[in-house]
Order: C-alpha cells, then structure tokens, then sequence
C-alpha cells in the first residue's frame, strides 16, 4: 500500500523523473497517479488549487494504458477552461453547467498519447479574464509561498500545483501573460509559446486564435522543452536538450509600457539576472521599447474587452439564465458594458497595432537576440487586490498596470518564458521574500533559443531546491 510520505517524495520529481521511474519498471502508471490524488487530498485544501479532481477516470486511465509513450503514467492537471474528455469545462463561472465534455482536441491528443494521465483540473478566473484567482465560483487558489497572496492568473490553480509538487505538470493558457504571471507569482517555469507554435487547442476564435499561446508548466526546463516539442506543429518535432554554445545579445528593459518604474524588489530580480547573463558571457545592454507603450496597451485593453463582451453575448444568448448577475462576475459585466461603448475606430485601431508589431519586433531582434525585463510590476500581489468585485473602473488601471510588461508578446504573436531565478529580497515589504520571475522574449520562432538560455540559466542559478511553505518537500520534512 503507498503511503502518503511516498506519495510526498513522489512529488519532489520533475515529469522526466516520473516517467523514468515507470520505464524501468520500478513503479507503474496506477502507483504514479494514486500519488498525485494523495498529494492533492493532502495539501490542496490548504491550496484550493483543484477546480475538479478526477479520481476515477485518472485511475481507469492510468490501468489501461498502452506500452510506450514517452511520458507514460505522468500525472498533469489541464485548466479548467481545457476541454478534456469525462470532465468538466467550467471555466470557473457560475455560466457553466457541470456537463462532461465528450471529445478534446489535437493539444489533448497529443499529451493523451505520450501516456500523460490527467488527475483533475486546476482553478482560474472566471473565463481567464484576470489576473489573480478568485472566482466567485471558486475556488479561490492561495498561493503556496504565502497563504495571503494571489498565485496570480489566469492560471493560477495551474502554477500553485507545480509549485506545491502536486503534479509535475500543468496545462496554462496565456492570452496577456496568463502562464508567465503565475509563474512568476508561484516560483514556476513557464513559457508562452509564439503564435501558430502548437496544434489546436481549443475552438477557433477571431481574437483568441491571436492572442492565446498553451504550454504546460513545470518545475524544471526539460519538463516544459518536453512539452513544446510534443505539443509543437510539426509533428515529432525534436525537443531541446540543453544549453547552447551561443552568446546573445540581451536588451534589459525595467519600466513597463507606460513608462512606469517596478517595484524595486522586482528591479531588483531583473538587474541580479542581467549580471548573471553577462557573467556567462552574454553582451547585456540597456533598451527601450520599440512602440508607442500607451497607444499599445490602450488596443490591448480595447480587444480585451471585447473578449469580455463575448463571454457575455454567449450566457445572454443562452437559455435558464434570469439575471445575467446571477451568472457573471461584476468584472465581466463591466467589459460586456464597456464593449457597448467602444466605437468601431477604437477596434481598428487596435487590428492596426496588431497589424504593425510583427515588424517592429522583427527590426528590433535584428539588434538584440533576447529582451529581458519584469514579468509583472509588482511581486505577488494579496489576495483582494483584483477580485472581480474591485471596482472595474480601479481594475481597469491597476491590473493592467501591474501586467504592464506581458501582453505585447501576446499581440505581436512571439514567444515568452519566466524563469523563477530569484526572490524578492526585501522581507519587510509586501511580499518580501515571494518569488519574482525573469521573463525573456524573442522574435517569432525562437523558442528553442529562449529553451537554450533557460537550460543555460537554470544550471546557472538552480531553483530546485527552493520549495513554497505548503508543498510535498515542506510536508515530507514534517513527515
């Protein structure tokens, strides 16, 4: 019988661990994800982490699966906007009936048939649309650093459950750094692949389909290199394996869009990671954007509304709904309100700066290989500070102020990766000592690159050792 400080020390290792374990014979795909639902019964209550746990299907799944896959018996949660088959896709709204979906598509396909087995799925705000995880729906997810403060969002439930050691790996979604702000909240590894990197994810949307880029995120670089590979385009795509021999150019960028400074434990993180760059050998210099911050970030508001907009156009449309109050955040609804406000120029404008930032990307990389900058303003911030029933008029400035550094990759359709180098070293202020990520960006297709520098830079600064307050590792000491 598996015991709980097995099912702990399980927990410690990364997916290829996992995996190896099951390949050699020392432990099959059922023991591997018994271990994750004790890991989940055991510390997500502290967590809220899981939308859904789904223990009869993981364990059905997990009897009968076929020989082979590459990570065969791998236990990962998707996000709870994910349609997988036998569970729910709730998106964390009240909106959403429990109702099973049938069939998923080709992203789920492929991590089906590398023997990756789904456990349950993790928590987000309502429909994604912000940055910290708190629907009314619930659950409201703490992150394990730091019971006060938000893991960030949306995929927020996603970065906690890496970060505890719930499962090694976890479905993100990132249409204005929904994978790379919890990573960087939570202490994770995430990366937000380029536009048309992966195969389909989900149904097709005009503004989605543009924005949105999936990965799975993890505790360590190979899990996540292993993921883009699998997930990639080109079928059998091989996946970076290590560091490479190349010296980069990196610009440094710290002040957001707008031009504001970030707080200073996270100017802090970014000029550490620049002097570790250059002590590889790296030329690192200091950039500036090369766009209009204000006029970006006022079309990227603009299409976010208008995302809002949809999620309320859909529930309107639909039947059993009698007060749309009683189905939609105050936060949702104030987007369906703004939409209805915005006028047909203000879209254009927003279709143009999309239109123009893969060139502007593209002259830029011609003089710098990478950008370095704040994944986000602030460190984690608490819980509270942009729950859906925040004034929208206050969302509206703070969190995109506090995102002001991610969703030009989402834009522009190039990829991103946070990297959990450092903390934030001032204890005495709002979280002090609470992870801070570095985020690199590129040009399109240059993921492998940024896999490349990652693999270079985790060699470089190990994080692996360093575990939140609620995880397997704090838990097995206890043990």
């Amino acid at each position: 019988m598996l015991e709980l400080t097995d099912a702990f020390a399980l927990g410690l290792l990364d997916a290829h661990d996992q995996a190896a374990l099951v390949r050699n014979g020392e432990l099959d795909a059922a023991t591997l994800a018994e271990a994750a639902l004790m890991r989940i019964a055991a510390l997500d209550p502290a967590l809220r982490a899981a939308s859904h746990v789904a223990s009869e299907l993981a364990t059905a799944r997990a009897a009968r699966l076929p020989g082979g896959g590459a990570m065969r018996g791998v236990p990962w949660m998707p996000k709870d906007s994910l349609d997988y088959p036998g569970m729910p896709s709730r998106a964390c709204s009240r909106s959403r009936t429990g109702m099973l979906a049938a069939a998923g598509h080709p992203f789920v396909d492929r991590l089906d048939a590398a023997g990756l087995v789904a456990v349950g799925k993790t928590s987000m705000p309502e429909f994604g649309l912000l940055g910290s995880t708190e629907p009314l729906a619930g659950p409201v997810t703490r992150n394990p650093w730091s019971a006060r403060h938000s893991p960030g969002g949306s995929s927020g439930g996603a970065g906690a459950a890496v970060a505890a050691g719930l499962v090694p790996l976890a479905h993100g979604s990132d249409g204005a750094g929904s994978i790379r702000l919890p990573a960087s909240c939570c202490g994770v590894v995430g990366l937000k692949p380029g536009r048309d990197a992966t195969v389909r994810v989900r149904s097709r949307h005009n503004v989605e389909d543009l924005l949105v880029g999936d990965s799975l995120m993890s505790r360590s670089v190979r899990d996540t290199a292993w993921a883009f590979a699998a997930t990639h385009l080109q079928p059998r795509r091989p996946m970076v394996t290590g560091p490479s021999a190349r010296r980069l150019r990196i610009a440094v960028i710290e002040n957001g869009l707008q031009g504001g400074a970030p707080h200073a434990d996270v100017a802090d993180v970014v000029r550490r990671t620049a002097d570790l760059c250059a002590t590889l050998g790296h030329r690192v210099e200091a950039a500036a954007w090369p766009l209009d911050g204000a006029a970006f970030l006022q079309s990227f508001q603009d299409l976010w509304t208008h995302l809002g907009a949809d999620c309320v156009d859909t529930v309107r449309a639909g039947s059993g709904v009698r007060r749309l109050e009683d189905a939609l955040e105050p936060w949702t609804l104030a987007l369906g309100s703004r939409a209805e406000m915005l006028s047909p120029a203000a879209l254009e404008a927003a279709y143009r700066q999309l239109a123009g930032l893969p060139a502007r990307l593209a002259d830029f990389f011609t003089r710098h290989d990478v950008l370095l900058s704040p994944v986000a303003s602030t460190p984690p911030p608490l819980l509270g500070t942009f729950a859906p029933t925040v004034p929208a008029a206050t969302l509206m400035e703070t969190m995109f102020d506090w995102i002001a550094y991610t969703p030009l990759q989402n834009l522009a359709g190039t990829p991103a990766i946070s990297l959990p180098l450092f903390a934030a070293s001032d204890s005495d202020a709002p979280g002090g000592g609470l992870p801070v990520g570095s985020m690199f960006s590129a040009d399109r297709g240059q993921e492998d690159m940024l896999l490349a520098l990652a693999y270079e830079l985790e060699n470089a600064q190990p994080w692996h050792a360093r575990w939140p307050a609620v995880s397997v590792a704090t838990r097995s000491r206890q043990a």
